[in-house]
């Protein structure tokens, strides 16, 4: 039996279980993903142990990772990280090799999909992690201005060498998110509410990272005033196809799963009343 798990902490909200199980069952794979509370601090432990069993004693095939594990799993030494990984500095699906795990990042690709058909010529992203990063390399090359509403700017010069190309602004937390084409806020839960306010929301498009709540007082006061919103079931899906796949190694078709998946995850949760 296949045996995947997701790393995080705090971790008892995710819906990745529901979401890889339920394509394991499509897919015909008899396997358990579970979702497992670690800190970076316990993470090359984790992961140590894992290397130290084998698969016919349980080992799992692969984790996914949120954060703050896409980014302290750098400091693991038995990890090899892709070209893409390691340019944005962030990982988020760790696969099992015969000398350790290899590491890439399917938030960045999914960014891509998602985006694929956007206009993206102005940006602004909220928050400067590994999401955030991951964003910046699906645009580089189409946006030519990206703005960052940091709370540490310190995280802008990672960004500028992401996208070489755009302009790089960093701006305060409070900004109005007015006169972009795209918005993608990639902050924890409440840390964009601020921003909710009829001064301060645009029309264009939103691209919400969070799930729960859902909506977000920030996506919930776009579309009230009239912007499209991308919210973050979409990116969670979007992300686990080619996590499945790579940990599955069996070629589906991503349309037909996407649907079934969707339909998995907001089944699962109903949105709030507002």
């Amino acid at each position: 039996m296949m045996r995947a798990a997701v790393l995080g902490s705090p971790i008892k909200h995710s819906l990745s279980p529901l979401l890889h199980e339920s394509a394991y069952k499509i897919l015909g794979v008899e396997g358990s993903y579970e979702a497992i509370e670690i800190h970076s601090s316990t993470l090359d432990a984790l992961l140590d142990r894992e290397l130290a069993t084998s698969f016919e004693e349980g080992a799992r095939k692969g984790f996914n990772l949120t954060m703050p594990l896409k980014e302290s799993v750098f400091e693991y030494r038995r990890c090899t990280f892709d070209a893409l990984s390691t340019r944005i500095r962030s990982a988020n699906t760790l696969l099992r090799s015969d000398s350790g795990f290899t590491a890439t990042s399917t938030d960045a690709t999914a960014f891509g999909r998602l985006l694929m058909n956007q206009n993206v010529e102005r940006v602004v992203i909220i928050g400067g992690g590994g999401t955030s990063r991951a964003a910046v390399a699906a645009l580089a090359g189409r946006a030519s201005q990206i703005d960052l509403l940091l709370r540490t700017p310190s995280r802008a010069h990672v960004i500028e060498s992401i996208a070489p190309l755009a302009r790089v602004n960093v701006l305060d937390m409070d900004s109005p998110l007015l006169g972009y084409d795209l918005v993608i806020n990639t902050t924890p839960m409440g840390a964009a509410d601020h921003l909710s306010t009829r001064d301060g929301v645009g029309t264009g498009l939103l691209l919400e990272s969070l799930y729960k709540p859902l909506p977000t007082e920030l996506s919930f006061a776009w579309k009230e005033l009239g912007g499209s919103v991308i919210d973050g079931i979409d990116l969670l899906v979007e992300q686990a196809l080619d996590a499945i796949a790579l940990m599955t190694e069996i070629s589906f078709d991503y349309g037909e799963m996407r649907i079934a998946l969707q339909a998995v995850a907001r089944k699962e949760i109903a949105p709030q009343k507002r």
